[in-house]
Protein backbone atom coordinates (compact mmCIF):
# COMPACT_ATOMS: atom_id res chain seq x y z
CA UNK A 1 0.00 0.00 0.00
CA UNK A 2 1.23 3.50 -1.07
CA UNK A 3 1.92 5.89 1.92
CA UNK A 4 0.17 9.18 1.67
CA UNK A 5 2.89 12.46 1.37
CA UNK A 6 2.50 14.38 4.24
CA UNK A 7 1.52 18.06 4.22
CA UNK A 8 1.07 20.92 6.75
CA UNK A 9 -0.74 23.42 6.49
CA UNK A 10 0.57 26.82 8.52
CA UNK A 11 -2.76 29.35 7.68
CA UNK A 12 -4.77 31.36 10.49
CA UNK A 13 -7.96 31.62 7.59
CA UNK A 14 -9.56 28.30 9.12
CA UNK A 15 -11.88 28.39 5.80
CA UNK A 16 -8.50 29.06 3.38
CA UNK A 17 -6.94 26.08 5.57
CA UNK A 18 -9.98 23.46 5.37
CA UNK A 19 -10.36 24.14 1.46
CA UNK A 20 -6.90 23.51 1.32
CA UNK A 21 -6.97 20.49 3.81
CA UNK A 22 -9.93 18.94 1.57
CA UNK A 23 -8.99 19.50 -1.51
CA UNK A 24 -5.36 17.91 -1.06
CA UNK A 25 -6.55 14.88 0.80
CA UNK A 26 -8.58 14.35 -2.12
CA UNK A 27 -5.89 14.45 -4.35
CA UNK A 28 -4.01 11.36 -2.16
CA UNK A 29 -2.51 13.54 0.56
CA UNK A 30 -2.42 13.47 4.40
CA UNK A 31 -2.92 17.49 5.65
CA UNK A 32 -2.10 18.48 8.98
CA UNK A 33 -3.37 22.05 9.61
CA UNK A 34 -2.08 24.71 12.21
CA UNK A 35 -3.52 28.11 12.92
CA UNK A 36 -0.46 30.08 14.09
CA UNK A 37 3.24 30.38 13.63
CA UNK A 38 3.67 28.61 16.91
CA UNK A 39 1.32 25.70 16.42
CA UNK A 40 3.32 25.01 13.04
CA UNK A 41 6.64 24.51 14.12
CA UNK A 42 5.64 22.19 16.77
CA UNK A 43 2.94 20.33 13.83
CA UNK A 44 5.95 19.84 11.30
CA UNK A 45 8.28 18.45 14.32
CA UNK A 46 5.79 15.95 15.44
CA UNK A 47 4.76 15.20 11.85
CA UNK A 48 8.00 15.28 9.73
CA UNK A 49 5.85 16.24 6.71
CA UNK A 50 7.17 16.20 3.00
CA UNK A 51 6.32 19.84 2.26
CA UNK A 52 5.00 22.85 4.22
CA UNK A 53 2.37 25.32 3.13
CA UNK A 54 2.97 28.50 5.09
CA UNK A 55 1.19 31.81 5.30
CA UNK A 56 2.76 34.84 5.44
CA UNK A 57 0.57 36.76 7.86
CA UNK A 58 0.07 35.02 10.89
CA UNK A 59 -1.34 36.24 14.30
CA UNK A 60 1.51 35.89 16.01
CA UNK A 61 4.60 35.40 14.31
CA UNK A 62 5.70 36.27 10.51
CA UNK A 63 5.64 33.44 8.16
CA UNK A 64 9.13 34.52 7.53
CA UNK A 65 10.10 34.04 11.44
CA UNK A 66 8.78 30.43 11.07
CA UNK A 67 10.08 29.75 7.74
CA UNK A 68 13.59 30.72 9.34
CA UNK A 69 13.25 28.74 12.32
CA UNK A 70 12.45 25.80 10.35
CA UNK A 71 15.06 26.17 7.85
CA UNK A 72 17.58 25.93 10.85
CA UNK A 73 16.03 22.56 11.78
CA UNK A 74 15.23 20.61 8.23
CA UNK A 75 15.46 21.36 4.72
CA UNK A 76 11.82 20.07 4.07
CA UNK A 77 10.83 22.67 1.30
CA UNK A 78 8.55 25.24 1.76
CA UNK A 79 5.78 26.77 -0.52
CA UNK A 80 4.59 30.36 1.07
CA UNK A 81 1.11 31.70 0.52
CA UNK A 82 0.66 35.67 0.35
CA UNK A 83 -1.78 37.92 -0.03
CA UNK A 84 0.44 40.91 -0.38
CA UNK A 85 1.14 41.24 -4.31
CA UNK A 86 4.29 43.13 -4.18
CA UNK A 87 7.31 41.58 -5.52
CA UNK A 88 9.75 42.39 -2.44
CA UNK A 89 7.39 40.39 -0.16
CA UNK A 90 7.92 37.52 -2.57
CA UNK A 91 11.86 37.76 -2.57
CA UNK A 92 11.86 38.32 0.83
CA UNK A 93 10.23 34.91 1.17
CA UNK A 94 12.53 32.95 -1.19
CA UNK A 95 15.97 34.65 0.68
CA UNK A 96 14.30 33.31 3.87
CA UNK A 97 14.32 29.58 2.35
CA UNK A 98 11.03 28.86 0.90
CA UNK A 99 10.79 27.39 -2.42
CA UNK A 100 8.19 28.46 -4.15
CA UNK A 101 5.48 31.01 -3.26
CA UNK A 102 2.18 31.78 -4.45
CA UNK A 103 -0.23 34.72 -3.79
CA UNK A 104 -3.68 34.79 -2.92
CA UNK A 105 -5.85 34.06 -4.41
CA UNK A 106 -5.04 31.25 -5.98
CA UNK A 107 -6.62 28.15 -7.64
CA UNK A 108 -6.26 24.87 -5.83
CA UNK A 109 -5.37 23.35 -8.87
CA UNK A 110 -2.09 25.45 -9.43
CA UNK A 111 -1.32 24.85 -5.70
CA UNK A 112 -1.86 21.29 -6.16
CA UNK A 113 0.24 21.49 -9.13
CA UNK A 114 3.24 23.73 -7.47
CA UNK A 115 3.02 21.17 -4.83
CA UNK A 116 3.90 17.77 -6.81
CA UNK A 117 6.71 20.00 -9.14
CA UNK A 118 8.65 21.04 -5.59
CA UNK A 119 7.83 17.66 -4.10
CA UNK A 120 9.77 16.02 -6.98
CA UNK A 121 12.38 18.16 -7.60
CA UNK A 122 12.77 17.63 -3.71
CA UNK A 123 12.83 13.85 -4.18
CA UNK A 124 15.58 13.97 -6.46
CA UNK A 125 13.57 12.27 -9.86
CA UNK A 126 14.75 15.23 -11.60
CA UNK A 127 18.02 14.52 -11.20
CA UNK A 128 18.56 12.07 -13.64
CA UNK A 129 18.55 14.25 -16.36
CA UNK A 130 21.25 16.47 -14.44
CA UNK A 131 23.76 14.55 -14.30
CA UNK A 132 24.89 10.39 -14.79
CA UNK A 133 27.38 11.08 -12.37
CA UNK A 134 26.73 9.95 -8.67
CA UNK A 135 29.55 12.38 -7.26
CA UNK A 136 30.05 15.71 -8.83
CA UNK A 137 33.48 16.77 -7.67
CA UNK A 138 34.36 20.46 -8.37
CA UNK A 139 37.33 21.55 -6.18
CA UNK A 140 36.24 21.83 -2.56
CA UNK A 141 32.74 21.16 -3.73
CA UNK A 142 31.34 17.54 -3.58
CA UNK A 143 27.66 17.14 -4.48
CA UNK A 144 26.43 13.35 -4.08
CA UNK A 145 23.45 13.29 -6.57
CA UNK A 146 21.35 10.13 -5.08
CA UNK A 147 21.97 11.49 -1.32
CA UNK A 148 21.13 15.13 -1.87
CA UNK A 149 24.23 16.13 -0.28
CA UNK A 150 26.39 18.79 -0.67
CA UNK A 151 30.14 19.30 1.33
CA UNK A 152 32.37 22.03 1.01
CA UNK A 153 36.09 20.70 2.68
CA UNK A 154 33.99 17.98 4.02
CA UNK A 155 31.80 20.20 5.74
CA UNK A 156 28.04 19.57 5.08
CA UNK A 157 26.33 22.33 3.25
CA UNK A 158 22.20 22.24 4.04
CA UNK A 159 20.70 23.41 0.53
CA UNK A 160 17.00 23.54 -0.17
CA UNK A 161 15.85 21.25 -2.84
CA UNK A 162 15.90 24.50 -5.55
CA UNK A 163 19.22 25.58 -4.32
CA UNK A 164 20.07 21.96 -4.84
CA UNK A 165 18.85 21.21 -8.31
CA UNK A 166 20.53 24.36 -9.65
CA UNK A 167 23.51 23.90 -8.20
CA UNK A 168 23.44 20.14 -9.75
CA UNK A 169 22.67 21.29 -12.71
CA UNK A 170 25.18 24.20 -13.44
CA UNK A 171 27.93 22.10 -11.43
CA UNK A 172 27.61 19.09 -14.20
CA UNK A 173 27.55 21.76 -17.09
CA UNK A 174 30.90 24.09 -15.83
CA UNK A 175 31.45 26.60 -17.82
CA UNK A 176 28.12 27.02 -20.10
CA UNK A 177 25.88 29.58 -19.42
CA UNK A 178 22.12 29.19 -18.59
CA UNK A 179 19.65 31.75 -18.55
CA UNK A 180 17.38 32.88 -16.06
CA UNK A 181 14.41 31.23 -17.94
CA UNK A 182 16.74 27.90 -18.43
CA UNK A 183 17.14 27.48 -15.03
CA UNK A 184 13.88 27.61 -14.21
CA UNK A 185 12.64 25.34 -16.54
CA UNK A 186 15.38 22.81 -15.87
CA UNK A 187 15.81 23.00 -12.03
CA UNK A 188 12.34 24.10 -10.97
CA UNK A 189 10.40 22.39 -13.93
CA UNK A 190 7.73 22.93 -16.22
CA UNK A 191 4.87 23.74 -13.67
CA UNK A 192 6.99 26.58 -12.21
CA UNK A 193 5.42 29.79 -14.05
CA UNK A 194 7.07 31.85 -11.09
CA UNK A 195 8.35 35.48 -11.78
CA UNK A 196 11.59 35.09 -13.58
CA UNK A 197 14.18 37.18 -11.70
CA UNK A 198 13.27 34.69 -8.52
CA UNK A 199 15.98 32.80 -9.55
CA UNK A 200 18.28 35.92 -8.91
CA UNK A 201 16.99 35.38 -5.28
CA UNK A 202 18.10 31.47 -5.17
CA UNK A 203 21.35 31.99 -6.96
CA UNK A 204 22.00 34.65 -3.82
CA UNK A 205 21.31 32.19 -1.51
CA UNK A 206 23.25 29.63 -2.96
CA UNK A 207 26.34 31.79 -2.95
CA UNK A 208 25.59 32.59 0.51
CA UNK A 209 25.91 29.03 1.55
CA UNK A 210 28.98 27.90 -1.23
CA UNK A 211 31.24 30.52 -1.75
CA UNK A 212 33.73 32.35 0.61
CA UNK A 213 32.95 35.58 -0.53
CA UNK A 214 29.38 35.79 -1.71
CA UNK A 215 30.16 39.17 -3.23
CA UNK A 216 32.64 37.93 -5.26
CA UNK A 217 31.93 34.65 -6.13
CA UNK A 218 34.62 32.15 -7.78
CA UNK A 219 31.60 29.44 -8.22
CA UNK A 220 28.29 30.79 -9.60
CA UNK A 221 29.11 33.74 -11.39
CA UNK A 222 27.57 35.71 -13.23
CA UNK A 223 27.55 36.41 -17.08
CA UNK A 224 26.15 39.84 -17.67
CA UNK A 225 23.20 40.14 -19.68
CA UNK A 226 23.15 36.43 -20.15
CA UNK A 227 22.65 34.98 -17.02
CA UNK A 228 24.85 32.56 -14.45
CA UNK A 229 27.64 29.13 -15.14
CA UNK A 230 29.48 27.28 -13.20
CA UNK A 231 33.42 28.54 -13.49
CA UNK A 232 35.26 26.28 -15.29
Amino acid sequence: MTVSQKIVVIEDEVKIAQMIKDYLEREGFSVFMAENGTKGIERVRQKSPDLIILDLMLPDMSGLEVCRTLNRENNTPIIMLTAKSQETDRIVGLEMGADDYITKPFSLAELTARIRAVLRRAGGNDQQKFSQEKIIDRGELKIDIEKHKVRKSNEEIVLTPTEFNILALMAHNPGRVFSRLQLLDAALGETYSGYERSIDTHISNLRRKIEDDPASPSYVVTVFGLGYKFNE
